[in-house]
């Protein structure tokens, strides 16, 4: 018997000279925007630059300090509380609107474009329209309807300024959240609810042993992205209460913008990197999460 023929090795594939042409431009504006401002930042957190003139090498000692800093230690706190709380809102009530528009609904279509519209708009306009209705207009119906409780703005009360900024970043992301949902509910073959029914299965069962399962890749998704934003709130709170009452909202993006403008540049420098390095690791728990899993995205 004789031997196949060897097979000849392939040429190797040469890269179009255009791949180059497109990603080197990509590549010059990342480093040049975003790797050389990181580089330069974490060499200014192990020094005392203030944001001018002269510095000088103190090794740790930024980065010793942050850990007995209540003011930073309490952003960290308020951060973190909020995204948990947030991310489980708009997934909760994104899923709700979600099941809702994609059912067979009268005037379905117009619904969800209406859903949409505060995932276009600024956050900031968000937060100043917000505010007031906080501070002018329910307090007033509030009075008027004898509900003492809320004759006062919440937005001036250190235990409950926390829920407002909850309320209006989940109002601003849940259109996001939502347009993710209806795509995985989409998704999901027909046949599979009508083999459902004929079983006798109802709605609420089918939801638990069906819908859930299907969409829990999207569910995480959500929950990915999701936290990921909410670690970097910012825009939200400075229109709404900026940091106060006290410093009760003040999250980490605002206390490092803050002490960028005011000297503390290396000080505030040194907990950017700390926050990177803490989103960095709760970013891939999430990720060893999904595997144990077995999630698919």
């Amino acid at each position: 018997m004789t031997a196949p023929p060897p097979v000849a090795p392939r040429p190797p594939r040469r890269v179009d000279k255009t791949f180059y042409a497109m990603l080197l431009p990509v590549v010059l504006l990342f480093t040049l925007f975003i790797t050389v401002p990181a580089v330069v930042g974490m060499f200014y957190s192990i020094t005392n630059y203030v944001g001018y003139g002269d510095w000088e090498f103190v090794g740790l000692t930024n980065y010793i300090a942050i850990f007995s800093d209540p003011r930073i230690l309490s952003s960290y706190g308020f951060t973190l509380g909020f995204s948990v709380v947030t991310v489980i809102v708009v997934n909760v009530v994104a899923l709700a609107l979600a099941l809702g528009l994609s059912a067979k609904i009268k005037l379905k279509t117009a619904l969800r474009g209406v859903f949409f519209i505060p995932m276009v708009i600024s956050g900031i306009v968000i937060a100043y329209v917000f505010n007031y209705l906080f501070s002018t207009s329910l307090p007033t119906i509030a009075a008027r309807l004898g509900i003492e409780s809320l004759e006062s703005s919440i937005l001036a009360d250190e235990r409950f300024a926390w829920i407002a900024v909850v309320i209006v970043t989940a109002w601003q992301a849940i259109p996001g959240a939502m347009i993710i949902y209806l795509a995985g509910l989409l998704a999901i073959p027909g046949e599979v609810y009508e083999a459902a029914s004929i079983d006798g299965a109802r709605p609420w069962r089918q939801f638990r042993s069906i819908t859930l399962p299907l969409m829990l890749g999207y569910v995480v998704i959500n929950t990915i992205l999701g936290f990921k934003g909410f670690l970097n709130a910012y825009d939200i709170i400075v229109g709404l209460t900026n940091g106060g009452p006290g410093t009760s909202t003040f999250s980490v993006a605002m206390t490092i913008f803050t002490g960028f403008t005011s000297g503390d540049y290396a000080y505030q420098m040194a907990n950017a990197v700390l926050f990177f390095v803490i989103t960095v690791l709760i970013s891939v728990m999430q990720l060893r999460l999904i595997q144990r899993r077995g999630v698919s995205l």
